[in-house]
């Protein structure tokens, strides 16, 4: 079982990821903003995750941005990064990739396949695939 974060806004969605997750025996935490997000990693008393993912389908979040910083500041060391997009939007998967996520894949591929996507970041610990 690991514990993973969801940066998401869209309740919806997250309940999907949820009862995908779950069913796959992950624990999953939703955190529906940034400023949440960082006092949760913050916070020495909680869980530490083993995994992170990113909605970047919200214009109101910023996935790309907020893993820059935390990776600047320190805070993730090697924990993987997992986000979602717009199949449409290659604007925003390119930037996700420079930004350093370790796997960028469309909303529709993290629906479907989620379970097994996180379970094989978890398994090799990261990396720069995508």
């Amino acid at each position: 079982m690991a514990r993973v974060l969801a940066l998401t806004a869209d309740l919806m969605f997250g309940s999907r990821l949820h009862g995908g997750l779950a069913a796959a025996g992950h624990e999953l935490e939703l955190i529906g903003d940034q400023q949440k997000l960082d006092a949760r990693l913050a916070d020495e008393g909680a869980p530490a995750p083993e995994l992170l993912i990113f909605d970047l389908t919200d214009e109101r979040l910023d996935g790309a941005a907020a893993l820059e910083a935390l990776r600047s500041a320190g805070q993730l060391g090697l924990l993987p990064a997992l986000a979602f997009y717009s199949h449409v939007d290659v604007a925003v998967r390119e930037r996700a990739e420079r930004a350093g996520f370790d796997l960028v894949v469309p909303r529709s591929r993290m629906a479907r396949e989620g379970p097994a996507l996180v379970g094989a970041l978890i398994e090799r610990g990261g990396g720069t695939s995508r």
